[in-house]
């Protein structure tokens, strides 16, 4: 029997912005922050959409040198259509620079492993596919937000 070695179809970019952090603290399962999503664009293939505010990133700073992420928010198409977003990823880097992004400090992405797993769910009837595909991506955290490229897992 022979299995498709995935392949990736590009999906959207998203530039997701955020507010500072609230701190929990450290807990027995490591630092946790909640951090609100306040805005952002997404841009496909011949569409757009816009970040709605409210959503939040829920981090676990699981030690010096790796965070656990699950952010979940909401896109708004051009076309007025919805999309529910739950991304989780994991985010690794030497314990200096993970410091740095922990503190809002910038850092050169390429030193850090951002990787991701976005589950994508609407009610749109033309988007529907998309809550039958899965998908991967990767990303950059920057001072003032998150820049991701999805791609859908073929």
């Amino acid at each position: 029997m022979q299995f498709p070695d995935p392949q990736f179809r590009f999906f959207c970019d998203a530039s997701v912005l955020v507010a500072p952090p609230h701190e929990v603290g450290q807990t027995v399962h490591g630092l946790r922050r909640l951090i609100p999503i306040v805005g952002g664009t997404a841009t496909g293939d011949g569409w757009t959409a816009r970040v709605l505010p409210g959503g939040a990133d829920y981090q676990l700073i699981v030690n010096e040198r790796m965070a656990e992420l699950d952010a979940r928010y909401v896109l708004e198409t051009d076309g007025g259509d919805r999309i529910y977003v739950h991304n989780t990823a994991i985010r690794v880097g030497a314990p200096a620079l993970i410091a740095q992004l922990v503190r809002g400090e910038a850092v050169d992405p390429a030193q850090i492993y951002f990787r991701c797993s976005p589950r994508f769910e609407t009610a749109s009837p033309a988007l529907s596919w998309i809550n039958e595909r899965l998908f991967t991506g990767s990303g950059a955290r920057l001072p003032d937000k998150v820049v991701m490229r999805f791609f859908e897992v073929l």
